[in-house]
């Protein structure tokens, strides 16, 4: 099985598919981490939905019935691969036998989801609008429209509510018809659980505590109400919501009080619906001005901290906000409930400081240039998508736990995802990203989250793994479905030893295992989990170290002579992958903000394997006269004078005329039907993004551009700089003014370094 067929049956791939089987071969050599990118809510049409309880073995592993597991059918036994627990088959399994398996025990079915019967009233899923309204009008008025559309996408049993902030916060009572009603708070002044309890009178609406289990019935509030009940009353708030009147002097920002609308937010699903499936939106404008969350101050001649500022430890807001909304996320997955971020704004919002809200609960973080903006517009219906049942595609509240077989442990992962603390056998001494666990929570799930995992093996060389047997990884979620159905997906994997018994080295047969893609955005996602606590440099440094080391084991040389050094195919392009890396905004803060950082790498720590390589290593393609559309490489020299190139970095999508294509389209021959298949080039690309664009979450920046224009600067910077003004007789190509390393040079000091002992 190919690594893309394994990723489209089970939603998983691996670094290394063969596994070495000792520490000792371990720690020799797999430089890259033994790790996966796993996609729980992965589109298979093949996926098996069953509507009975699983079968777990009674020992300490918990494991789910899979069909790695040995079965005795005369005695109605199952032995479980993972903790070697003997296990009796229940009564209602007493008809099976070789002929007549039940799914979970059929090797095409190494996914398997079980519709898990109701324990207590099914709650639907709650969705909290915490909208900014220090915006000028026609952006306020951009973002009703948007809002009051959302809520014909929404589940028909949704539950909704809705609060306002500015200088202010307002909750509004939707259960009040007779006009629009809202308890306010001070914008400057922080409120506490108790005091939203209090001061809403929902003391006494809920006595469930966040660690206890999710109320047995629903309690309703007059502030979170079914959208049947209130749709019109909330529409008709929505319609009439005007901007905040206090006025604002010239010199001065809004007085914006994000923090406490936040946690009055977080409060108010937290007293009424705890561990139930909620989302709570926010739509922000601008940053926090006033009161806990605070990132700058009201007057402009004060900027937005910057990267240099934060560096220097010159951001005086940062540490602050920071720890008050870390606050706000650890309450938050405490109750499965999820935070999204909608910033749009053609300066900071804060995003920086509000990270860890999404980072935490799974929330979408989307950046836009203005809520008029395509870029917002199109992002916020996408979520609101629905399959094939027209059943929209999320899962909430849930959890992700794994478990090894005795010879593999878990060192942590990486993700949109928090630690539940779960100690046993199977955590690993060494921890990668968020460790010490084998189970997280992740409060919100769609078809695109993904995460990255790592492992390391455990086994000693002294103890000999049996031909045959192989190791075995199986992954739980939990989760609850929009329409508040709850459901586990158990996927079972199994991959081989290499063979110990063997005389000869390992490394051919790990090396034949090895997928670069994979491999790349594993050490992608653990060098941006690095760039967060550590300095920039030191990563590229470590970057570097761990490339030279792979190479220096897996590549074909002779000691000393770089001319002989040659990597496999399936090695050939993970150096490339490297390069891109480095000189990627996740790692570089030149030319971007702390925001626009944040952004990139949250995206990119929630993204599949396919589409986090589009955004380590951008793809470009060139249409020309010549032939169909083809890849070109991402240099200086793909740019021809009679091509257009179409380049995809996941955030946007460029349309670049080169020079002989601009002076033909202005002088007009497309417009004449004896051209016409000028008119079809001109229009071949443009057809292409158009079909990137209907597909891609979040919806991407679309700029079309001609050579020597301004907006070529949304090409350029990606490529590789093999022509600058330094280079001396080029022939063709476009320069590139950079002091940058280009490709080439990258691969001939790897090689020099690699051959040296």
């Amino acid at each position: 099985m190919s690594f893309d067929e394994a990723e489209d049956q089970d939603g998983i791939r691996f670094s290394w598919n063969v596994w070495p089987s000792s520490r000792l071969e371990a720690t020799r050599n797999l430089v890259v981490p033994l790790g996966c990118m796993y996609t729980p809510l992965r589109k298979n049409p093949n996926t098996t939905l069953v509507y009975y309880e699983p079968i777990i073995c009674k020992g300490p592993c918990r494991s789910v019935l899979n069909p790695f597991c040995t079965i005795d059918l005369r005695g109605r036994l199952w032995a479980c691969p993972f903790c070697f627990q003997r296990n009796q088959f229940p009564p209602h399994y007493s008809d099976i036998s070789e002929t007549s398996l039940p799914a979970e025990l059929l090797r095409p079915y190494t996914t398997i989801e079980y519709a898990l019967p109701a324990r207590g009233p099914i709650i639907p899923p709650i969705y909290l609008y915490v909208i900014d309204v220090c915006l000028i009008n026609e952006e306020l008025q951009a973002l009703k429209d948007s809002i009051v559309t959302s809520l014909s996408l929404l589940p028909e049993n949704a539950i909704v509510g809705l609060i306002t902030f500015g200088t202010t916060v307002q909750v509004y009572e939707l259960s009040f018809i007779e006009c629009p009603k809202s308890y306010v708070f001070r914008g400057n002044k922080d409120v506490t659980l108790k005091q939203v309890q209090d001061l809403l009178g929902l003391a006494s609406t809920s006595t469930t505590t966040p660690n206890q289990a999710a109320p047995s019935t629903i309690r309703e509030s007059g502030f979170l109400m079914p959208l049947s009940e209130c749709e019109f009353t909330l529409t008709s708030i929505l319609e009439e919501l005007q901007s905040d009147p206090r006025p604002v002097k010239a010199d001065h920002r809004p007085l914006r009080g994000t923090g406490v609308a936040l946690s009055i937010a977080v409060g108010l699903l937290e007293a009424t619906y705890p561990n139930t499936g909620a989302r709570v939106m926010l739509f922000t404008g601008g940053p926090s001005t006033q009161g806990p969350g605070m990132v700058v101050g009201d007057e402009l001649k004060e900027p937005m901290r910057s990267h240099s500022d934060i560096v220097k430890d010159k951001a005086k807001y940062l540490s602050k906000a920071t720890k008050h909304y870390e606050g706000l996320g650890r309450r938050a997955v405490q109750n499965g409930h999820v935070v999204d971020i909608f910033a749009s704004s053609l300066d900071q919002v804060g995003l920086l400081e509000m990270r860890d809200l999404a980072k935490r609960t799974g929330g979408y973080v989307i950046l836009a240039d203005g809520f008029d903006q395509t870029m917002f517009k199109n992002s916020f219906q996408r979520i609101f998508a629905r399959d094939q049942k027209g059943v929209l595609n999320h899962g909430y509240n849930a959890s992700l736990e794994v478990t090894t077989s005795r010879e593999l442990k878990v060192c942590g992962a990486i993700g949109h995802l928090s630690t539940l603390g779960k100690q046993g056998t199977s955590v690993a001494e060494t921890e990668i990203g968020i460790g010490g666990t084998t189970a997280w929570k992740v409060c919100a799930l769609d078809p695109s989250s993904t995460f990255a995992i790592y492992f390391e093996v455990t086994n000693q060389h002294t103890n000999p793994i049996p031909p045959g047997q192989n190791g075995l990884i199986q992954f739980l979620t939990h989760y609850q479905t929009s329409t508040g159905q709850k459901v586990l997906r158990v996927t079972t994997i199994s991959r081989a030893w290499v063979d110990s018994s063997a005389s000869a080295s390992p490394v051919p047969a790990l090396a034949n295992g090895f997928d670069q893609e994979t491999a790349a955005v594993l050490m992608a996602r653990i060098a941006v989990f690095k760039a967060e606590n550590e300095e920039s440099p030191d990563i590229l440094r470590w970057l570097d170290k761990m490339l030279i080391r792979l190479v220096s084991k897996f590549a074909d040389f002779r000691k000393d002579d770089p001319a002989s050094f040659r990597l496999a195919s399936n090695f050939s392009i993970y150096p490339q992958f490297m390069f891109h890396l480095r000189r990627s905004h996740f790692l570089q803060s030149f030319n971007n903000s702390p925001d626009e950082a944040t952004f990139y790498r949250a995206i990119l720590n929630r993204e599949c394997v396919s589409n986090s390589l589009i955004m380590i290593q951008p793809t470009l393609e060139a249409y020309s006269f010549s032939g169909p559309p083809v890849p070109v490489v991402l240099s200086a020299t793909s740019i021809q004078p009679d091509r257009i190139l179409l380049l995809d970095t996941f955030f946007s999508v460029v349309v670049f005329y080169c020079d002989q294509i601009v002076e033909w389209r202005k002088a007009g021959y497309q417009d004449d039907p004896a051209y016409a298949h000028l008119k079809h080039l001109l229009s071949s690309p443009k057809d292409d993004a158009a079909l990137i664009l209907k597909e891609r979450f979040p919806f991407p920046r679309y700029v079309e551009c001609d050579q020597h224009s301004s907006q070529s600067r949304f090409l350029l910077p990606i490529l590789d700089p093999n022509i600058t003004h330094n280079t001396v007789g080029y022939k063709s190509g476009e320069v590139v003014f950079t002091d940058d390393v280009n490709l080439d040079v990258f691969m001939e000091h790897l090689r020099k370094l690699a051959v040296t002992p």
